[in-house]
């Protein structure tokens, strides 16, 4: 019993190990991710997702059905109290090639960003410039980043409450420079899932002393409601990823997803300016009476 029982952490961590696998595994193969050939840029932050993707990465290239190139980039910020030393350790003992980039964004986000405002946002920009312009020109053919089925329920929340868009991070996208392709391998992948894997797995985490420190963001503040909706209604967060690949247009209401005038068929139609004239010509006189 003594024996069973001391062997049961190694059993779980077996099984947390093989379904993040297969989740990455699944999303690769959903959204056609990597196919033969790709060499791909891993952007290392040094947080427990980055490293898990690159980890999870490693194991699945040993057995996958094409061939493909992983290097780990990271970009070194110039933030106070960073090491380094450490991921270049880290990367040179699992015999994974990288590369080490160096811009000071922390003191550009310093100038720029009054004190106790938001820095994320700009901080991501200067840094996704930087990885994005490194894979142009260096041949990747894909960039994957991080970001795991939590971030993207919680982005699609920040979208509706603050742009009024409902949109999120797709698992794979062109970027809007036209020059990269960028795959989320984690996006299946629950946040407390990759947190117990970096904690088994020993990861060096690196913590971020810019914006880490923040308190009040808006994504902070949506983990937190989405949280408290996972607590009373268990399994609620992977009710709601997968409404976002169950999209109904016809059930919105975005006339450039459905064509909600052609429910009336060939019938005539009154053109959008001449409702809005109409209603403009009510509100006048209205306002002179």
């Amino acid at each position: 019993m003594n024996a069973r029982l001391a062997r049961k952490p190694d059993y779980e961590a077996g099984k947390l190990a093989k379904r993040l696998r297969r989740q990455v595994g699944q999303a690769i193969a959903d959204f056609s991710m990597i196919v033969d050939g790709d060499k791909i840029m891993v952007c290392l932050s040094g947080g427990k997702d980055s490293y898990a993707l690159l980890d999870l990465l490693l194991k699945l290239k040993a057995k996958a059905p094409v061939r493909f190139e992983l290097v780990a980039v990271h970009l070194d910020q110039k933030q106070p109290g960073y090491d380094p030393a450490v991921l270049p350790e880290y990367l040179r003992g699992i015999g994974v090639p990288f590369r080490i980039l160096e811009q000071d964004t922390y003191r550009v986000v310093r100038r720029v960003i009054a004190e106790g405002k938001t820095m994320c946002s700009l901080c991501s920009r200067l840094r996704r410039g930087s990885l994005y312009t490194f894979a142009a020109e260096n041949g990747f053919t894909k960039i994957a980043l991080g970001h795991h089925r939590d971030d993207m329920v919680e982005t699609l929340f920040l979208n509706m409450f603050y742009q009024g868009a409902l949109k999120s991070m797709p698992p794979k996208l062109r970027s809007d420079d036209g020059r990269n392709i960028v795959i989320r391998p984690l996006a299946y992948c629950a946040e407390a899932d990759l947190a117990e894997y970096a904690e088994v797995r020993g990861f060096p985490i690196m913590p971020c002393n810019l914006c880490g420190s923040q308190e009040n963001l808006e994504r902070k503040n949506v983990k937190a409601m989405l949280a408290e909706w996972e607590k009373k209604h268990p399994g609620r967060i992977e009710t709601i990823f997968r409404s976002m690949a169950n999209v109904m247009p016809s059930q919105l209401a975005d006339a450039r997803l459905f064509d909600f005038a052609g429910l009336d068929g060939d019938g005539p139609r009154a053109d959008a300016h001449a409702w809005l004239a109409d209603s403009q010509s009510s509100d006048s006189a209205l306002d002179s009476g």
